[in-house]
């Protein structure tokens, strides 16, 4: 599918999403925004991709932010749409996607761009990254999980010194943190990002999947994270993988995982 914003690469079973708005800091707009919920559903859905990295094109931004341009005419209820729209159509489908995402940060990873990083399941970032929710110098909250997630991420105080002060973080206090996995030098990020995705992927797929939402659950108001444990390592014991995963382990050989 050919994208306006977007660039979507295969390495083997690894999809790449590139967001391509380089002369915008890859700024995230309506239309990005509408790509973005198409090329991950797609990357979910297709039996031949096994996960996806996401990055920025260029090497100054990963994302720096939403495309401010497009909330001056924003009033209440159309500024509660746009949040929950991008909340359910992105922010949360790549959270709760049935394969892992990686991001990989390169540069600035501002208001939107650091949202949509956290609802990544891992990120990795470069020596230059710098982070940062500067919302509130706008007169506004971070309104895509950003208050969510970056206080499960690095807990509560930080959360509302970084949301408060508007001040971004390196990279090196981002790992300190907790924000980000793993920190390295601009040359090897996506090679690091791939060598960690590439270990995922040799691992059963469908335990993949419950894993993630297994660990999800945990950060959810109203749901016991122990028995959405139980349930998916109950579900687990019926899939060809388990026995693949049991009869190699036996047998003293690699496992071949089929996803099924």
């Amino acid at each position: 599918m050919a994208y306006q914003n977007l660039l979507t690469e295969y390495k083997g079973r690894i999809q790449y999403i590139i967001i391509n708005r380089e002369s915008k800091l890859n700024a995230l707009n309506k239309a990005t925004l509408a790509e973005l919920h198409d090329a991950f559903t797609d990357a979910f859905n297709n039996p031949n991709v096994g996960g996806v990295i996401i990055t920025g094109a260029g090497q100054k931004a990963f994302i720096a932010g939403a495309d401010i341009a497009e909330f001056a005419d924003m009033d209440v209820d159309t500024g509660r749409q746009l949040s929950r729209e991008g909340h359910t159509n992105v922010f949360d489908l790549i959270e709760n996607g049935n394969k892992p995402v990686i991001a990989a940060i390169n540069g600035f990873a501002l208001g939107g761009g650091l949202e949509l990083a956290m609802a990544c399941h891992i990120r990795i970032a470069s020596d230059n990254a710098k982070m940062g929710l500067p919302e509130v110098t706008l007169g506004l909250i971070p309104g895509y999980g950003g208050t969510q997630r970056l206080t499960g991420l690095v807990g509560k105080g930080r959360a509302l010194e970084m949301i408060m002060t508007a001040d971004m973080v390196t990279a090196a206090e981002a790992q300190q943190y907790g924000l980000v996995n793993h920190v390295v030098d601009s040359e090897t990020l996506l090679a690091k990002t791939e060598e960690i995705l590439q270990k995922i992927l040799l691992r059963a797929p469908l335990a993949i999947a419950s894993a993630i939402t297994a660990v999800n659950a945990s950060t959810k108001a109203g749901v016991n994270g122990f028995e959405i444990e139980i349930d998916e390592f109950s579900k687990c014991f019926g899939t060809a993988d388990f026995r693949e995963g049991v009869t190699a382990f036996l047998e003293k050989r690699k496992p071949g995982f089929t996803g099924k």
